[in-house]
């Protein structure tokens, strides 16, 4: 008799069990498919690519609503490296496409990791505050060369992650809207 009852309890058990780990991966995966993933090129700026992977892997550990991934082909990110006047730039809409530049000279005199990951910033829909404190990484150049902070701020990544939330759905006006950042 006892045989029985085991028998019976482990079924009612293993059916009880069973909906409780299917919902768990459900969730897993809903919470997955609502990351964005931004693929980027480094193709053509080849001298800074390790400081590019640097900038993008602190904005992934920062982040969780937006993954940047390098691809070079189909990427819509593309990293350009060169002189200008100007200095670095992203040339971005806001919603994960776009083009950062990176300039030689701007790169020796400031952090080029604290550089890559100012612009990817743009690209990922945050402006410029150059007045801010070091500890803020959207303040690019404005706390001068010594600030080699690469790190966006909580406040920073919180707004990221906003902005994010639902894969940063643009309407195809804005993305034809492009904004030029400087460092």
């Amino acid at each position: 008799m006892s045989r029985k009852f085991a028998l019976a309890g482990a079924v009612a058990l293993a059916l009880t069990v069973t909906p409780l780990a299917a919902g768990t991966a459900s969730a897993a995966t809903e919470q997955e498919a609502a990351v964005t993933t931004v693929y980027y090129s480094t193709a053509s700026a080849p001298t800074f690519r390790s400081v590019i992977n640097a900038g993008a892997a602190n904005w992934n550990r920062s982040v969780t609503n937006v993954r940047l991934v390098e691809r070079n082909s189909g990427a819509s990110l593309r990293y350009t490296e060169g002189n200008d006047p100007r200095g670095s730039y992203a040339s971005t809409n806001g919603h994960g496409s776009g083009t950062i530049f990176i300039d030689y000279t701007q790169a020796r005199q400031y952090n080029p990791t604290r550089i890559a990951a100012h612009e990817t910033g743009h690209a990922l829909g945050l402006p410029d505050h150059y007045s801010g404190p070091c500890s803020e990484l959207m303040s690019g150049g404005g706390p001068g060369p010594s600030c080699t902070n690469a790190v966006p701020n909580s406040a920073e990544r919180s707004r990221v992650n906003q902005l994010w939330a639902n894969g940063l759905v643009a309407t195809s006006a804005e993305r034809a809207v492009e904004t030029i950042y400087g460092f």
